[in-house]
């Protein structure tokens, strides 16, 4: 049985618009390798998922350690420890491992100790000889005649208790074999963090992708709507001023502050950038999970300001909408998995 522990805290359309002309027909890898995403960069990588569960035994001559880890995500490093009365001299050394092998997370540790043998149970007689004399007097005093059940006098607290070997001759001993038994579970915590972290870069690398094919269908539309924008901006104009004679030279200054306003190619050149650099940190070391988070707020500001860019609710501009609000969404399932990356 364990010793007494005590815890501590470390699109819709509108009537009449017309469908665009589909753009040019090519595969999701196609496009994201012209949007700058190369399949050769989706290769096995080193993120952790923040999520996991391990545990270890050790046992050494007379008794035994058993240490649990269980880990959750959290912004930083939240260590959590439960220990045996008695062990707290071992907790500086136990937070010390676990933060040279965590970067993130919140971490529930747990130390678990057990005597073993025979001498690991007793009976406190003097404890059970004040039960015992209770039931007599109770018995006594209302006319009882049933004779007190050994079993159930047993279940009551104190009787039975557990041997514990001085603490204090043999604490250098059990903080080896705490830090040996600590490490072990943190290996295995290791190995469970990195299969799940490698899942979720499986799947954001298929989200990027996404990104990258609708971002490369934007860039073919948004090149298609420049000469159309240009031509409904004169006739406009011609409308609006009537018999007026237009300036060919104030038609076209005006014409190119216009498109101006709507190109998003600065866009889709720094969502691009944005995309290549993400796809690099998932395919490299740990402990990216705050880059990836302040990647992805500069590639939802992108999406943004595309859309806020789209021009009037003609067929390519109400497509080239529909696309960004399809990036926005991929971004957002994109962040839902970062958030439980270290």
């Amino acid at each position: 049985m364990s010793a007494r522990m005590k815890t501590s805290r470390a699109n819709s359309k509108p009537a009449g618009a017309k469908r665009p002309k589909p753009a040019d027909k090519v595969s999701q890898s196609s496009q994201a390798s012209a949007f700058g995403l190369k399949s050769t960069d989706l290769k096995l990588s080193g993120l952790k998922s923040m999520t996991g569960y391990a545990q270890a035994h050790a046992a050494e001559n007379g008794f035994g350690l058993r240490v649990s880890v269980r880990s959750v995500n959290h912004r930083f490093l939240d260590v959590h420890l439960r220990v045996p009365e008695g062990f707290e001299p071992l907790e500086p050394r136990i937070r010390q491992i676990v933060r040279e092998r965590v970067r993130r997370g919140h971490l529930d540790v747990t130390l678990r100790y057990e005597v073993a043998g025979p001498a690991a149970v007793g009976v406190n007689k003097e404890v059970a000889a004040a039960y015992l004399q209770a039931v007599g007097a109770l018995r006594k005093q209302f006319g009882i005649a049933t004779d007190p059940d050994l079993a159930s006098i047993l279940r009551l607290p104190g009787v039975i208790e557990t041997s514990a070997a001085p603490l204090d001759d043999n604490l250098a001993r059990l903080e080896d074999v705490a830090a040996r038994c600590l490490a072990e579970a943190l290996d295995k915590l290791d190995r469970m963090r990195e299969q799940e972290g490698e899942a979720l870069r499986r799947e954001m690398s298929g989200h990027l992708s996404t990104i990258a094919g609708l971002a490369a269908q934007v860039e073919t539309l948004a090149e298609r709507a420049r000469p159309a924008f240009a031509k409904r901006l004169e006739s406009r104009l011609k409308d609006l001023l009537a018999e007026a004679q237009l300036d060919p030279a104030r038609l076209a200054q005006e014409a190119a502050i216009a498109a101006e306003r709507s190109d998003v190619s600065e866009e889709l050149a720094r969502l691009a950038s944005h995309v290549r650099q993400f796809e690099a940190l998932l395919s490299g070391a740990s402990d990216v999970g705050k880059k990836l988070d302040f990647l992805l707020q500069e590639m939802q500001r992108e999406a943004n300001t595309l859309l806020s860019k789209t021009p009037g609710s003609e067929a390519e501009g109400l497509e080239i909408t529909r696309l960004g609000l399809e990036m926005k969404s991929e971004i957002e399932k994109i962040r839902e998995q970062v958030q439980n990356i270290e």
